[in-house]
């Protein structure tokens, strides 16, 4: 069964800077979730707290998640710590008990929790999708947003994960 991983779309995300085509990288993630939901599919959700005086602090407001994508009753938040979705967070545990061995990948930050999280996911025998327009990042002193997220969709692609658009990811009945 394919579920739906919604990482870190957290109000500190959208600050100071906005990330690259950041409006419709949210409007991509609502349209899977909304699908998602419509096909009776699991949608879960990383939310990362960076500890005391992060921007990501679970008590600070960068914590909350972005309010157009947030979950409804029944779907799983999970608190991660680090950049894995997966490390010391019960998830992998989480989605196979929901009889999840496919996982449609979205969210933040392309080249940091995104990555490493598809990359767990390959490791734990997941079948993985990254809707490709549907995650992103910001510029980092070296490179372009744009660069980053090509770079790092060319080495997911048929090694980690299969790339889609948002639009062609399909949750079955």
């Amino acid at each position: 069964m394919l579920g739906l991983l919604v990482i870190d779309m957290q109000q500190a995300m959208f600050g100071a800077a906005e990330p690259y085509g950041g409006r419709a990288v949210v409007t991509h993630i609502a349209s899977l979730i909304v699908r998602a939901r419509a096909a009776m599919a699991p949608v879960f959700y990383m939310q990362h707290d960076g500890g005391p005086g992060d921007a990501f602090d679970k008590n600070g407001p960068g914590f909350a998640l972005l309010p157009e994508i947030a979950p409804v009753e029944g779907e799983r938040v999970t608190v991660k710590t680090r950049t894995s979705a997966f490390y010391e967070t019960g998830l992998d545990l989480t989605l196979r008990a929901a009889g999840i061995d496919a996982l449609a990948i979205c969210g933040m930050q392309t080249e940091y929790c995104v990555d490493t999280t598809v990359r767990s996911a390959f490791e734990r025998g997941y079948r993985v999708t990254v809707a490709c327009d549907a995650h992103t990042t910001c510029d980092s002193a070296l490179l372009p947003a744009a660069t980053i997220i090509a770079h790092t969709q060319h080495l997911w692609n048929g090694r980690f994960a299969r790339l889609k658009l948002a639009q062609d990811v399909v949750f079955a009945r």
